[in-house]
């Protein structure tokens, strides 16, 4: 395997949550070898595992969209039931507890998984001082 090879390698298992032990013995490099290139890699880390993530989101649930017109949908639901009820009754404070379990979802599904870009891949005349907050 050659040294980019093994990079590639490196970057690929790092995404995938290995340790830097596990990799050591995988690759047969020395640990300060690999957390040298994980500072030198993290970009492009973060962007597979973000990638992978993704991919893995799309796999095993209905699209985004879908997901959040659907919770959004119970939501409404559950919000004109519970202006129908008395608040002194024991199923409100359940309809409450799934109303705020639904509105942590929705939180979850609507948090942008960021990309990121080291800053020296970045031309100079679209560089700014400040962090990236990508959004795709």
């Amino acid at each position: 395997m050659t040294d980019q090879e093994t990079i590639e390698r490196f970057k690929f298992l790092r995404s995938q949550g290995w340790s830097f032990n596990r990799i050591a013995v995988e690759l047969s490099v020395s640990k300060p070898t690999l957390i040298k290139w994980g500072r030198q890699h993290q970009f492009e880390i973060q962007n597979l595992r973000a990638t992978e993530t993704e991919g893995l989101i799309e796999k095993f649930f209905r699209p985004q969209h879908e997901r959040m017109r659907n919770l959004s949908a119970l939501m409404e639901r559950i919000e004109q039931e519970l202006e129908q009820r008395k608040l002194d009754t024991v199923p409100t404070a359940r309809l409450l507890s799934l109303a705020a379990s639904l509105r942590a979802e929705i939180a979850r599904e609507t948090t942008l998984r960021p990309f990121t870009e080291a800053t020296r891949n970045i031309p100079a005349a679209e560089y700014v001082d400040e962090v990236m907050d990508w959004q795709v």
